[in-house]
């Protein structure tokens, strides 16, 4: 069974992350309970609600409703359960620190690592579509992609990147494949990705927690909402399925509410 669910995750656009995650899931399942059933998808939840973190519950729930998917048991599905949200953003790359380590990496001649940052920050595509960006859609200025069940999102690529990444490719003599490749020609991986920018962020002297890939996904979406107050234009942009994800942006980082409360209370 976990070679036919690895095969049914190949066809989706999930990042690879996720699939590891959902079979990692599913044998935990398998181990555990055996037989999918009802009864035992239920003592799964509730021993995974005993003994992790919410986040990490619906992580493994996520993965098991996939399954049910991929065996046509729609019906069985799980119910999430729910996370206590923070009343602020954490871990979210600065608007100066963006700025400061784009400046650092175009000093150093690491335009390679310039244009991963600039990339996911300028159109807050997922470190899992980012590698999919070919020379093809820079050209275009956009990226389609189709969720599972058919539904399109488009990353736009801003007009100022395009012209700033053909220059780029210009000076590579690279006309078409996709942009990020390693050191052996091959696509570049996620984890590669997310490796790297750590090691940069140490250098830079820039605090390692805020910089990952998904950090710049939020400073995208701060960014926009601080220019353009349309969540619901947002929601699309960043692929969102209920415009209620997209709103946690409305909220301040850490940071901006410390500024704020040493700014205007002076009482």
């Amino acid at each position: 069974m976990i070679d036919t669910f690895k095969a049914y995750l190949d066809k989706t656009n999930l990042s690879e992350n996720s699939k590891s995650a959902y079979l990692f899931a599913f044998r935990q399942f398998s181990d555990k309970y055996g037989t999918v059933t009802k009864k035992n998808l239920t003592a799964y939840k509730v021993w995974l609600v005993d003994n992790f973190k919410p986040q990490t519950v619906n992580l493994r729930l996520r993965g098991m409703n996939c399954y049910l998917e991929s065996v046509g048991k729609e019906k069985w599905k799980l119910t999430f359960v729910k996370v206590q949200q923070k009343p602020f953003l954490e871990n979210v790359i600065s608007e100066a620190d963006y700025e400061y380590f784009k400046k650092s990496l175009k000093d150093d001649g690491e335009m390679f690592w310039y244009f991963v940052i600039r990339f996911l920050a300028a159109t807050g595509a997922r470190v899992s579509e980012l590698i999919q960006i070919k020379v093809e859609h820079v050209k275009l200025g956009y990226l389609d992609l189709y969720s599972k069940g058919g539904k399109l999102r488009r990353i736009y690529i801003p007009a100022t990147l395009q012209e700033e990444a053909s220059q780029w490719l210009g000076s590579k003599r690279q006309d078409s494949g996709f942009l990020f490749l390693n050191k052996r020609g091959d696509r570049i991986t996620t984890r590669g990705i997310s490796g790297e920018l750590k090691k940069y962020a140490v250098k830079y002297g820039i605090d390692p927690k805020v910089v990952y890939p998904h950090s710049f996904r939020h400073r995208f979406a701060k960014s926009f909402l601080a220019k353009c107050n349309d969540i619901a234009f947002l929601a699309d942009l960043m692929g969102h399925e209920s415009i209620e994800t997209t709103r946690i942006y409305l909220r301040k980082t850490a940071t901006e509410q410390r500024e704020i409360v040493d700014d205007i209370i002076d009482w």
